[in-house]
């Protein structure tokens, strides 16, 4: 699979970028960069565009990781971004829970998505938003592997 660049932008609500770059106003939005004073450097100056291409992948017991971002950014106390390949029949881990909310964008595979006691199976393309404290975890129960990113963000509210 190939892909340029991780998919945080379906999770702004624009799956159709292309199509709304047709109206004139976001298309000159997104052309034209702001000024370099108009943006505060992340702490530890973090990139922020990830290409497929230039991910170190890392065998797991279960599969392979690659970890993007762990740090605070200018609005969250942490951004946890990270990409999981599982293997067919594999878990992560077991059921958890946690003060922070977490989104998981599956890219490939069939995973089983486990939520406060309901299971639910979901194929590529399907969004999985664990809410605070919500108990949670996911099962490879496809035939192949199961590829999904992984956005963890905390506020300091919890």
């Amino acid at each position: 699979m190939h892909r340029t660049a991780i998919s945080l932008v379906a999770l702004c609500g624009f799956a159709n970028l292309g199509a709304m770059a047709e109206d004139a106003t976001i298309a000159s939005a997104v052309a034209a960069p702001p000024p370099a004073e108009a943006a505060d450097a992340l702490p530890g100056d973090a990139p922020t565009v990830f290409a497929w291409d230039d991910m170190a992948f890392t065998d797991t017991d279960v599969g392979r990781r690659v970890q993007l971002m762990d740090q605070a950014s200018r609005t969250l106390d942490q951004l946890e971004i990270h990409i999981t390949t599982l293997n067919a029949g594999e878990s992560s881990h077991a059921p958890h829970r946690h003060p922070n909310e977490e989104v998981v964008v599956l890219m490939e595979g069939t995973l089983e998505a486990y939520v406060n006691g309901v299971t639910e199976t979901v194929g590529p393309g399907s969004v999985l938003v664990f809410l605070s404290n919500d108990w949670h975890g996911v099962r490879n129960v496809g035939d192949g592997p199961a590829t999904y990113q992984v956005i963890n963000f905390r506020t300091g509210m919890e």
